[in-house]
């Protein structure tokens, strides 16, 4: 989400006349977007604002410096008085009056905190881009009315509150038109969606008001190409979704569903109102309608009074649901949740050897199943180029495999979806070789511009 606020903020920005510079030292305005669900975040954070308070000193106030996000929100006006080199301070609900506060802050006014929640009128961040990226963000709901006990996210994004349904399509329309090829849907408990226009009935909120929109989005945007969603609460899935995934083509076969432990006794003291049979079941059901769909998740290690025991029956239930991908963190306490009242009490050292076992099983199940995929033939989105530097390009399979393309930097390749043939499984990611490319081409000739794949990657 944090990334979607800040491709909409780049673009109210570009929309308001400024334009981007290669670094702090020859901006005019540098807008520091925050997370504040774990510590290290908040810790590299104030780190980097004493970069910018001294460059600040350097060049006689400049750049405007503006503070954005959920640690703005987090922290309000106290951050003015922490650091009152700050020029605006502006949470998550006021991030589109970012260009009129920064350029009235450019010439002398003085500092604002802009930290309210827009309970009775929410509004979501306007597109304002005149070219999409081949796999672009919609936002269909914003804050979240879990109380998970570790989770800072219901103060500093609010409570839940929906986007109209026909406001959603008509976006997921225009970012279509604009290039998109893939549009993933953005919610704190996304597939706790209810359609505030009464447009899609919704209740009870069983997903079923979710479903329906991802129907929706499929009849109404036949173009689009794949449908991705992120973060449901394993709570909210019901038949109904499941039975999208087994009818919709356009929806992508792989979910990142977080799951925080394996343990029920952890899992009630997290607040997370499911256990782990429950989350089992749910795993299963989507497999049944997609048997080649992927699932990865969240886990917390090191929660407040996370025993031995508690800790395998995580590693239990990561080789039970064969996870994917593992995005996996230690506990740290974090202001007004209600874990604190648990105490911090599993050692650094044991939290640091609990996440070590937990990366070594997560590769383990990855590695094994990339394997499996290498002679296989995929489609893949392609996106951008690749972390290497070195000229090719890289994207994803409807599953969420990330696929390094053999030899792109010659062939001119231009965004969309390609047919290929993986020929090795790689750590994290796969290489592959464009198929329907001459051979000779391949080798070095000339550049070589390939048909977007028009069939469906179903």
């Amino acid at each position: 989400m944090n990334v979607h606020d800040s491709e909409r903020m780049h673009g109210l920005l570009l929309a308001a006349g400024l334009q981007p510079v290669g670094s702090a030292r020859e901006a005019d305005v540098v807008v520091v977007n925050t997370c504040s669900v774990r510590e290290k975040a908040e810790q590299k954070l104030d780190s980097e604002l004493g970069k910018l308070r001294r460059l600040k000193k350097q060049r006689a106030g400049r750049p405007v410096l503006v503070l954005a996000g959920c640690v703005a929100q987090q922290r309000g006006a106290a951050a003015l008085r922490r650091m009152p080199f700050i020029d605006v301070v502006l949470g998550p609900d006021h991030l589109g009056e970012l260009p009129a506060l920064a350029l009235a802050a450019d010439g002398g006014a003085p500092a604002e905190v802009r930290t309210t929640f827009d309970l009775d009128r929410p509004a979501f961040l306007a597109l304002t881009s005149e070219q999409a990226a081949p796999s672009a963000f919609v936002s269909i709901s914003k804050g979240c009315d879990e109380r998970c006990s570790f989770c800072i996210v219901p103060s500093t994004r609010g409570p839940e509150r929906h986007r109209p349904s026909a406001e959603i399509i008509a976006e997921v329309r225009a970012l279509v038109q604009l290039g998109a090829f893939e549009v993933v849907l953005l919610g704190q408990t996304v597939n706790g969606y209810r359609d505030p226009s009464g447009v899609l009935p919704s209740e009870p909120n069983d997903g079923t008001g979710f479903a329906m929109l991802l129907r929706g989005i499929a009849e109404q945007v036949p173009e689009l190409r794949r449908l991705r969603y992120t973060s449901p609460h394993p709570r909210w899935y019901g038949p109904a979704v499941a039975d999208a995934h087994r009818d919709l083509e356009v929806l992508c076969h792989h979910v990142h569903m977080p799951v925080q432990s394996g343990s029920d006794r952890v899992l009630k003291r997290m607040i997370r109102r499911y256990d782990s049979a429950e989350f089992l079941e749910i795993a299963r059901g989507l497999r049944s309608a997609r048997s080649d769909l992927t699932i990865s998740t969240d886990i917390i290690v090191g929660f407040p009074g996370e025993t031995d025991e508690d800790f395998e029956q995580t590693l239990s239930i990561m080789r039970e649901a064969r996870f994917f991908g593992v995005y996996a963190f230690k506990y740290s306490p974090r202001p007004g949740t209600p874990a604190l009242r648990f105490g911090d009490d599993v050692p650094e050292e044991v939290k640091s050897e609990r996440l070590a076992r937990v990366f070594e099983l997560s590769e383990a199940l990855q590695a094994e199943h990339l394997t499996s995929l290498v002679g296989t033939n995929q489609l893949v989105l392609v996106q951008e180029q690749g972390p290497r530097g070195d000229g090719r390009l890289c994207g994803h399979t409807i599953r969420n495999e990330i696929v390094h393309l053999e030899d792109s930097k010659e062939l001119g390749l231009r965004a969309g979806i390609v047919p290929v043939r993986i020929t090795r499984a790689w750590k994290h990611s796969l290489e592959a070789a464009l198929l329907g490319a001459p051979a000779a081409t391949r080798a070095g000739g000339g550049p070589v511009r390939l048909p977007v794949v028009t069939g469906s990657d179903g």
